[in-house]
């Protein structure tokens, strides 16, 4: 037994300690109080389910393959919330209400608004850690004492006091053998040619203007300690009778936003678009988001966030809630804009309704990036483009490569952005679960789910809420088994892990889904001119056919398929060339029934081109009577054999 109970002189004693109460914590911590643990769960703010209840409703999907498990069961409850089956664009305080259901329905104790200052450590093991109120700088400790912990923070504050090896900022190309690692000059968000650095332009005496690092650029590929831009997803509302006036921050300085107005100068405003990525929510409100060259990023302002004190952070966090609040009066009100764009603009505003204890602002600052562990395995590029594979996978990511710009510097007299990277065009990838364990060496009773082991942008790809949900909930299984079995984290068997999860998906005993994808070919018939298709689908590939009425592609469940009712769907990955219509054929085993879709009534929501068509309701038999679900041709065009999925008509009651 690698761990001892610390009796007399802990104020807690847990089974599971988990650090952080974002997406990742909560997920993590409804897993194990289900599976019996005793759980605490500890924050040092206020609000649970961070960035995903605090603005960023247009979810950063990637590929819908790689959402499983409770992240699932997340949107589903979301798509509960607003009439439809999953939802992937949502208001904060909805998502905010799901996570404190996942918490109300566990066994799990609270620690929110405590900040942690020590931890204790005795041969390789996390044996305690001391905590206080987050506002306070001294006053009563409080100790906790777990078997195992986990740390589901967005900085790594847990990981790094119990000494675990870590990265901050970006690797130099050479270090993993990447090519967009380090420093990147490139084009995306970027300024145009002829942006003026000096307060007078032309004049390098004058001064140069807010927000930009005199330093020399570096050369391409180059490692450095800068960390890309932190932003607010902002959530503004048109509702009148729900919209507060966007006024003049009390410390308001129009300086600040002088480059905007030379970037506009160059390219004219024609609409809000050309500065805000404004994603439009239920209810009409916003998940607004940067673009171009100067928008709500705060480029080079958060360098020091990662391993700053609590109270430091504290003025980081204002500087930006300053700088964006500030921003959004300037375009608002500045005469420098058009009239145009203010008269819209102004149509906008706080929404009473949201985070009504912190001044209808969200209080979780976008933290792309800050401290990333260095374990046995480290995620890197060739991981995300399929060079390199793990075999112990505890989780898939598949979003693009992406860092948004790291620095603002001088190029030839001009102004330019550097280190946005945004490179794609690749499958979902396995994550191994030795990228979220520290070296055995090290702490042998540490899972980190978030702040895990990648390369900076490896960390890119897999840096989205779905995909740390999924890795909570994996964390959550692995730091189970570990205390059940009195080992190492390190230690678990794997192949264990991956059963539990397959088998009890939802952590709580709930029935799994039951999907086949085309790819399966023990269950999938095709006859007809069927040819893979890497478009963007569900999973690694699909099959497509090209007006071929006479093809058929034909579903079948195995012997593990349980009897019972079902919600049947069909996975629509759209394309230009996609058919207007399809013909399914459902045999539930006893009757067989036939539907016709028109694709063209189908309406995809958010981040992504594909979604689950609805087949109807069905009393289904086992697989021993022959149950299956064909898909063909309607009409002219492309149609696509995607996946089949049977979804209990329990999973949501």
């Amino acid at each position: 037994m690698f761990w001892h109970l610390v009796t007399g002189q802990t104020d807690r004693q847990v089974d599971l300690c988990i650090y952080g109460a974002t997406s990742a914590g909560v997920i993590a911590a409804y897993t194990a109080s289900q599976a019996g643990k005793s759980v605490l769960l500890i924050d040092p703010g206020t609000r649970v389910g961070g960035l995903s209840s605090g603005g960023l409703g247009q979810t950063d999907i990637g590929n819908k393959y790689v959402v499983t498990g409770l992240a699932l069961d997340f949107y589903r409850k979301m798509g509960k919330h607003y009439g439809g089956f999953e939802q992937w664009i949502f208001e904060p305080k909805v998502a905010e209400s799901i996570f404190k259901e996942y918490l109300a329905h566990a066994n799990t104790q609270m620690l929110m608004g405590h900040r942690l200052i020590a931890v204790k450590t005795d041969n390789r093991s996390i044996k305690t850690i001391s905590l206080l109120p987050s506002e306070s700088r001294n006053g009563k400790k409080i100790t906790v004492g777990a078997k195992v912990f986990m740390d589901c923070s967005y900085e790594g504050d847990l990981m790094a006091r119990a000494g675990v090896s870590y990265h901050v900022g970006r690797e130099p190309n050479s270090t993993y053998g990447e090519t967009i690692n380090g420093v990147q000059l490139l084009d995306g968000h970027q300024f145009p040619d002829g942006v003026d650095p000096y307060k007078k332009k032309g004049d390098p005496q004058s001064g140069i203007l807010w927000g930009i690092n005199t330093d020399p650029l570096e050369q391409n590929g180059t490692g450095d300690a800068k960390v890309q831009a932190y932003n607010y997803r902002i959530t503004l509302t048109n509702v009148p009778e729900n919209r507060i006036v966007i006024t003049k921050p009390h410390n308001y300085d129009a300086t600040k936003y002088e480059l905007l107005k030379r970037q506009k100068e160059i390219q004219p405003w024609k609409s809000m678009q050309d500065v805000f990525i404004w994603s439009l929510m239920p209810n009409g409100k916003t998940d607004i988001n940067n673009r171009n060259g100067f928008s709500t990023d705060m480029i080079g302002m958060n360098w020091h966030y990662p391993e700053a004190d609590y109270f430091e952070r504290k003025d980081i966090i204002q500087a930006h809630e300053d700088y964006t609040k500030g921003l959004l009066y300037f375009v608002a009100n500045d005469s420098s804009v058009p009239e145009a764009i203010r008269s819209e603009f102004q149509k906008w505003g706080y929404p009473k309704d949201e985070y009504l204890d912190n001044r209808h602002w969200s209080p979780q600052l976008y933290i792309r990036e800050a401290r990333r562990m260095i374990a046995d395995v480290v995620m890197t590029q060739d991981h995300c483009q399929g060079r390199a594979l793990v075999s112990d996978g505890v989780g898939y990511a598949a979003y693009t490569m992406d860092s948004h710009n790291c620095d603002r510097v001088i190029v030839n007299g001009m102004v330019k952005n550097e280190g946005n990277v945004e490179v794609g065009g690749f499958s979902p990838f396995p994550i191994s679960y030795r990228a979220i364990v520290p070296k055995k060496e090290e702490i042998n009773n540490l899972v980190v789910p978030v702040c895990l082991s990648a390369s900076h942008i490896a960390f890119g790809s897999i840096r989205m809420e779905p995909v740390f949900m999924v890795l909570g909930q994996s964390g959550a299984v692995a730091a189970c088994e570990a205390i059940d079995n009195k080992i190492a984290v390190q230690d678990v068997d794997i192949k264990r892990v991956a059963k539990i999860l397959r088998d009890n998906p939802k952590a709580d005993g709930r029935m799994a889904d039951y999907i086949i994808h085309v790819e399966n070919k023990d269950q999938v018939m095709l006859k007809g001119a069927w040819h893979v298709s890497s478009k963007k689908g569900y999973g690694m590939s699909y099959q497509e056919v090209d007006t071929d009425l006479a093809a058929v592609a034909r579903f079948t469940p195995g012997k593990d398929f349980a009897a019972g009712r079902y919600k049947l769907y069909s996975y629509f990955p759209k394309t230009a060339e996609s058919t207007e219509a399809g013909k399914f054929i459902i045999h539930t085993g006893k009757i067989r029934i036939e539907k016709n879709i028109n694709f063209k009534e189908v309406h995809i929501l958010g981040q992504t081109t594909s979604t689950w068509v609805a087949l109807g309701e069905y009393e289904f038999e086992n697989g021993g009577n022959k149950p299956y679900v064909e898909i063909m041709p309607a009409a002219k065009g492309v149609l696509a054999a995607n996946a089949i999925l049977w979804v209990p008509v329990s999973d949501q009651n």
